[in-house]
């Protein structure tokens, strides 16, 4: 049983607290058990990070920056160690752990920026003989509440930016992937942070709703499906917190006629399978106009039946498991809809369910419409949905019919095409040529719609204003 990490020390639960099993997807093999902490646990995470928080509050900014190029040196060390920990109780391949890392890293680094970062302004004479400056103060203790498909990416799109502001943190890491987040708490203890500072408690639902209705509290990051993206805002902003509550995804891709077919397959094959598809930037639905549809589907097709499935730890693999068998069963079971629902099953990754592990390989089905299931709902798995449109302002009009508006993407080599894409479709992170549209840690992680719950987004600008409340002070001498 792994434990909570509380004011620098490694705590149990209290006793008679249930666990859930820690499980490594390619074998179905239970490789540790996390425990479902409840509103004791978070109480004495809370007040860890209270105490913690009247002295660090008042640590100089460039002392809170040296400790924080510390943390980044220590993280680097142990990148191998990190990547390896993901592909073990997540699944995805080493390479897209490491990917993973890498770009929780980026973060890190524009949080080293601080000293400018947190700099407020100044006028002078704004009247007769006054001034007047703004200054940003620190908020007190933060939480964060990441999702399992990312365990350690997204805590270090969280806590790194809130300390480094001067706040103090709780991680209530995902359940089903539990052992990035407290690595990540115990090299942030090793690069000499003080206890308390980062504390990381474990568990589920109640652990979740103890830290939003935490009077001491002020702010909540989460991630996860829209649903619950939405119940989190709603309470939490109900018990007076900052939210930034990031939702679900059905993202579109639009194939142009005039595409570069040999960059539009890599890329949707890229967008589609990566992570096993298990990332809200997952290209889920591919929109073909016009003649595009027979040059690339056929391609598409081809390489997607021919993608290695299997233990993300071996070298060759291009798509792991997914999280749980009972995950895997959902996403099968989305395959049997849309075929029931007129759909052309094109690939069908189901045949490698019969193995060990929470296995399903690359799927696409053809044919499919908005009003599918398997068109309009978020899978999270591996099923590439092919659409057809007559023209660009059709495809647009698909895309901007979802309810979810997270990222959009197209393929063309018309200047004229991807500007009339870029100002219309209803989506907050918008890509041209690219598969993923992920922006830099400098850059807001911006979603629209149903995407997204909340006004200041994770890292970038947005997250130095989530992380720090606004002073103004007006003098007369």
């Amino acid at each position: 049983m792994i434990n909570n990490l509380i004011a620098g020390e490694h705590q149990p639960a209290a006793a008679g607290t249930g666990s859930l099993p820690i499980f490594n997807p390619a074998t179905g093999e239970v490789i540790d058990n996390v425990p479902l902490s409840g509103a004791a646990e978070v109480d004495a995470a809370v007040r860890a990070a209270s105490h913690a928080y009247s002295h660090w509050s008042k640590t100089p900014v460039m002392e809170r920056v040296r400790l924080m190029f510390r943390f980044k040196a220590t993280l680097e060390e142990h990148f191998e160690e990190l990547a390896a920990l993901v592909t073990r109780h997540h699944g995805k391949t080493l390479d897209e752990a490491r990917g993973e890392v890498r770009r929780g890293i980026e973060v890190v680094d524009f949080a080293c920026g601080a000293p400018t970062l947190l700099q407020g302004r100044t006028l002078r004479d704004v009247s007769a003989g006054v001034d007047q400056d703004l200054y940003r103060y620190p908020l007190g203790v933060c939480a964060g509440i990441p999702p399992f498909n990312f365990p350690v990416m997204i805590p270090l799109w969280m806590f790194p930016l809130a300390v480094v502001a001067g706040n103090t943190y709780v991680l209530k890491p995902s359940e089903r992937t539990p052992l990035g987040g407290l690595r990540l708490a115990e090299l942030f203890l090793e690069a000499g942070f003080p206890e308390g500072v980062l504390n990381v408690v474990h568990g589920a639902k109640d652990a979740v709703d103890a830290l939003i209705a935490h009077p001491d509290v002020r702010a909540i990051s989460f991630v996860g499906s829209a649903p619950v993206a939405r119940d989190v805002y709603r309470t939490a902003a109900a018990n007076g917190k900052r939210v930034q509550a990031l939702g679900g995804a059905k993202n579109h891709i639009v194939v142009m006629p005039d595409a570069d077919v040999d960059l539009a397959v890599g890329s949707i094959l890229n967008s589609a399978f990566g992570n096993a598809g298990e990332r809200c930037l997952s290209g889920s639905v591919a929109v073909v106009v016009g003649r595009a549809a027979g040059n690339m589907l056929a391609p598409l097709a081809d390489r997607a039946a021919g993608m290695v499935v299997g233990p993300g730890d071996e070298p060759g693999v291009q798509v792991g498991p997914l999280i749980r068998a009972e995950h895997r069963d959902r996403v099968a079971g989305y395959i049997d809809r849309g075929v029931g629902e007129g759909a052309r099953l094109l690939v069908d990754g189901r045949k490698h369910m019969s193995r060990p592990g929470f296995f399903l390989g690359p799927t696409i089905l053809d044919h499919v419409t908005t009003d599918m299931s398997v068109g309009r709902e978020e899978i999270f798995g591996p099923v590439l949905s092919i659409a057809r449109a007559g023209s660009l302002d059709e495809a647009i009009e698909q895309a901007n019919r979802m309810a979810l508006g997270n990222m959009a993407t197209i393929f063309t080599q018309s200047g004229r095409s991807a500007r009339e894409f870029r100002e219309r479709v209803e989506a907050g992170m918008t890509g041209i040529n690219v598969p993923i549209a992920q922006p830099f840690a400098f850059f807001p992680f911006s979603g629209w719609k149903g995407s997204f719950f909340g006004d200041l987004h994770v890292h970038g600008s947005d997250g130095i204003d989530f992380f720090t409340r606004k002073k103004v002070v007006v003098t007369r001498w």
